[in-house]
Parts: structure tokens; C-alpha cells; sequence
């Protein structure tokens, strides 16, 4: 089982150079989930005083919540705090939670990348998929279908295949302490919001983001960082794509520097505020034409999507193009 190639911080930087790259701020890394929350709440304040704002406030809420799954996935890699204590207590309490199960599985990915041994290459090995199968992931993504399918079909399917007999309360209790989080937060939310008037806003600004925007933009944050790479790849710069990113979309798709996934993947010790730099020094220094990089997020979808559509004598998408495509983006 042949781990990915790796590179040395040492054949890139200088040790003046790398040393503030490496350092792990104390206080970046919880500012960055406390300016996470503090956009939620002030998307949900404004969308509660102003309704027509909603639908704006669910792809900012969306693109948060992305932002402290990004921000677990640095303290994942012991970047968020330099103590590995405070580290993990901000993971397992103020972002999605997890870490333990998490940083095992993702640091499998690092060390097999785009190779057969990489537990997320069945999200790349698909792709390229055709125009029609993109859109159609992207309306599953928008409708909820993808949420459903993720975190509750399984429930459901247990409850409909519960035997005769069977008591309901050990599913029920089973599924409770699972989602615990999910219902303290909804008890929580509706306890504090629903004295003034506004129950509705747990499931339209939390729920809604989480069932919908959320799921399209971690689906385009995959495609944008691993789809069209060869298995196999054997060079460590062209195993993940940096992908570049206007302001419009690090507000609404790619929060946190998370764009910079090349260089994540060269450096994965790099916090996410450090990579920034990391990609103007390499940069300067020559590397970037032979790292994997895109100009924009439309580019690789394009890439993403170029594949053909086959059709039947009749000129007619066939059924596997008209979306029965066995991929899913998670």
C-alpha cells in the first residue's frame, strides 16, 4: 500500500521563510470561528428584521456553516490553536463537531491522495460527468434531496424496516443521542427566538442553509478541489487544486481560504490564514506552473462537466446521462 509522494517545506523555503508559515497563531484560529458565528447571527438578525432578505441570508448562513466545517478541518490537522487541547475543544464544541472520527478518516486522504488507498477518490474518480448530470446533482443539492439522503434516509429506512413487535423507543433514543447536537441547537434556537415572534427562524435560517445551500457549495468545493486529477497522480503538486477566488466567492462558496487547496495539500500543517502567503512565495519563486491550479471556480466546473452526452438513435439524452450517474459528492 504505497503512500502519495510528499514534499519538504525545505526544498521550497528558506527556515526564515517557513517559520512564520508553520506558526500557529493563539488567537487567528478562534477569531476566525467567532467571526463564523457572528455572521450567522447577523445574517439571521437582519433576515428576522427584514424578511425580503432571506433568501441572502440562507446562502450566507450556508457559506458560514462551510466555514466551520473548513475550520474543524484545520483543527483536524492541529492548526486552529497551538495548544492541541484548546484545539480540539473549539472542533468538538463550535464547529460541526466529531474530530476524533474526522482527523482519522482525513488524514487518510492526505496520505494516500489520489491514490487507490484515498478514502475520498470515489468523489473525484466520476468526473468528468456531462453538463445535464451536473445540473441535475446541483437541483438534488438545492432541494434537499442530498441533505435527506445524507442524514435522514437512513433513519427512515429503519424505521420502515422495523419488525413486527419491535419497540420504537431504542431506534428513536439511538437517533437522538447521534443527532444531539442538531437537537440541542433547535431546542435552543426556537427557546430563545420564538418569545419574540420569530419560531420560524431555526428551520428557515439554520435548516434551510443546511438542507441547501450547504450541500451545493461543499459539492462544488469537491469538484473544484479534486475532480479531474488522474489516479494515481505521482506528483505531489498536482494531487489537489488551488482554484482562484474573487470576493463574491470566498463570501459565498469558499470561505476561509479554502480555495488554496494545492498548497494545503503540500503543507497540510499550514493554517488556513497562512496559505495566502504561502501561495504569493511559491509564486515568486517560480513554483506555481507546475502546481494544479484553475482561474476561477466556472473554469474547473466547466472541466468538471465536459463530458459528452451519449445518445440514442432517436438523438435522445440516454438514461445514464439524463442523470443516473452512481457518484455522490458528500
Amino acid at each position: 500500500m504505497a503512500a502519495a509522494a510528499r514534499v519538504a517545506p525545505k526544498d521550497y523555503f528558506t527556515p526564515e521563510e517557513w517559520s512564520p508559515l508553520s506558526t500557529k497563531s493563539s488567537w487567528k484560529g478562534p477569531a476566525l470561528v467567532a467571526h463564523a458565528w457572528i455572521v450567522i447571527g447577523l445574517a439571521a438578525a437582519v433576515a428576522m428584521a427584514f424578511p425580503i432578505a432571506i433568501p441572502l441570508a440562507v446562502m450566507i448562513i450556508g457559506a458560514r456553516q462551510l466555514g466551520l466545517a473548513i475550520l474543524m478541518h484545520d483543527a483536524a490537522h492541529g492548526a486552529l490553536h497551538p495548544n492541541l487541547k484548546v484545539n480540539d475543544w473549539l472542533a468538538d464544541n463550535l464547529t460541526p463537531g466529531g474530530l476524533v472520527a474526522y482527523r482519522t478518516y482525513h488524514l487518510g486522504h492526505h496520505k494516500y491522495a489520489q491514490q487507490a488507498e484515498d478514502p475520498d477518490l470515489a468523489l473525484s474518480a466520476p468526473f468528468p460527468i456531462t453538463r445535464l448530470s451536473l445540473r441535475r446533482k446541483i437541483v438534488r443539492d438545492l432541494t434537499g434531496q442530498t441533505y435527506y439522503k445524507q442524514r435522514w434516509a437512513g433513519l427512515v429506512k429503519r424505521l420502515s424496516e422495523r419488525k413486527a413487535g419491535e419497540p420504537l423507543w431504542p431506534i428513536l433514543k439511538d437517533a437522538a443521542i447521534a443527532r444531539k447536537r442538531f437537537l440541542i441547537g433547535m431546542v435552543a434556537t426556537v427557546a430563545v427566538t420564538a418569545p419574540f415572534g420569530f419560531w420560524w427562524a431555526w428551520p428557515v435560517l439554520w435548516l434551510l442553509p443546511q438542507a441547501t445551500w450547504l450541500p451545493m457549495i461543499t459539492r462544488l468545493r469537491n469538484i473544484a478541489e479534486h475532480a479531474c486529477i488522474a489516479k494515481d497522480e505521482p506528483d505531489p503538486l498536482r494531487h489537489a487544486r488551488t482554484t482562484r477566488a474573487n470576493l463574491l466567492e470566498r463570501a459565498f462558496l469558499a470561505p476561509y481560504w479554502v480555495n488554496y487547496h494545492c498548497e494545503h495539500h503540500m503543507f497540510m500543517h499550514v493554517p488556513c490564514y497562512n496559505l495566502p502567503r504561502t501561495h504569493r512565495l511559491l509564486k515568486a519563486k517560480g513554483v506555481l506552473p507546475r502546481m494544479l491550479t484553475a482561474p476561477g471556480y466556472l473554469d474547473v466546473l466547466r472541466q468538471a462537466s465536459s463530458r459528452p452526452a451519449k445518445q440514442d438513435r432517436g438523438g435522445n439524452p440516454t438514461p445514464e446521462d439524463r442523470g443516473v450517474v452512481k457518484a455522490v459528492i458528500q
